[in-house]
């Protein structure tokens, strides 16, 4: 009894190590190669699965169905002679649909995805300028993206996304271009200040001119208003048949012109004033000034 016993116990043991070992786990988003005796079996799915037991059947593989990601550096001539670093990157993922060619066909995927980027990139970016280059890369991704995915869709492989996210080119020629595009910067600067400079000089003339147009209009006034109030005492003093010629008025008006010129000169702090250089220049301005009366 007691041997009888312990042979089921060897056998439960035995079962349940048997049991253990064919019992494996597929991560979510993933799927198990399974092979028995080296020959492909099946594709175990995510969860708990069963296989046979004692390397009859074994896991080849697990692959991953989440999205990758490649980084690429790649160097290429454009057109005029340029030669540029491009930076790529390019996202994957294996097909759910054919994950057994994703695995026996293709040892290295992101080594032969960098293949065919490459290639692409070298036969699209020397038809165009470094400036071409720069407008249009992502058309050049886009048509790259189409002649990797069309290549690696044999393998079992989706590219989803191409980008080029960096265009660098040769150290010395991205001085210069920066060198040019500061010159072309500081002309137009000179070109704005110069034309700032013109509407400043334009306008202070403007002014200056309207200034010398008013003041001379002010001194035309003055003046009239001066012989219009000569005038007007002239004919006041003549109304009131006062006993004196015209002549004899004028001086009279002159001299208390003259004196009002002069208290006028002192309140503003003046100490120099100009006179006739002979007494016959005060008889000319007189003179001057009845003429002009009687031509009114």
């Amino acid at each position: 009894m007691g041997g009888f016993l312990i042979f089921c116990l060897f056998c439960l043991v035995i079962f349940i190590i048997f049991l253990i070992s064919s019992l494996y786990v597929v991560r979510q988003q993933s799927v198990a190669i399974i092979e028995r005796f080296g020959r492909y079996q099946t594709t175990a799915s995510s969860g708990i699965n069963l296989r046979l037991p004692l390397g009859i059947d074994k896991i080849a593989a697990r692959i991953q169905l989440r999205l990758l990601q490649s980084e690429i550096i790649v160097e290429t001539k454009t057109k005029d002679n340029v030669f540029v670093t491009l930076n790529v990157a390019t996202q994957y993922r294996v097909n759910e649909q054919n994950v057994i060619d994703a695995y026996y066909k293709l040892m290295r995927p992101e080594a032969q995805i960098k293949s065919y980027i490459e290639d692409a990139l070298r036969s699209s970016v020397p038809k165009l300028t470094l400036d071409e280059l720069f407008e249009k890369k992502d058309e050049i991704a886009l048509e790259v993206q189409h002649q990797v995915a069309e290549e690696m869709s044999t393998y079992g492989y989706i590219i989803v996304k191409t980008l080029i996210t960096k265009v660098e080119p040769d150290a010395e020629v991205k001085q210069s271009m920066n060198e040019i595009n500061a010159a072309q910067r500081k002309r137009v600067a000179a070109q704005e200040l110069a034309e700032a400079d013109k509407i400043k000089i334009v306008t202070a003339a403007s002014a200056e001119a309207e200034k010398d147009r008013l003041h001379g209009v002010g001194i035309a006034q003055q003046r009239k208003a001066i012989v219009d109030g000569l005038a007007e005492s002239i004919r006041e003093l003549k109304g009131a048949n006062v006993s004196l010629n015209e002549e004899q008025i004028m001086s009279i008006l002159l001299t208390n012109q003259y004196l009002d010129s002069l208290n006028t000169f002192a309140q503003h702090g003046n100490s120099s004033i100009f006179l006739p250089a002979s007494p016959e220049g005060a008889e000319d301005v007189r003179t001057q000034l009845m003429s002009a009366l009687k031509a009114r």
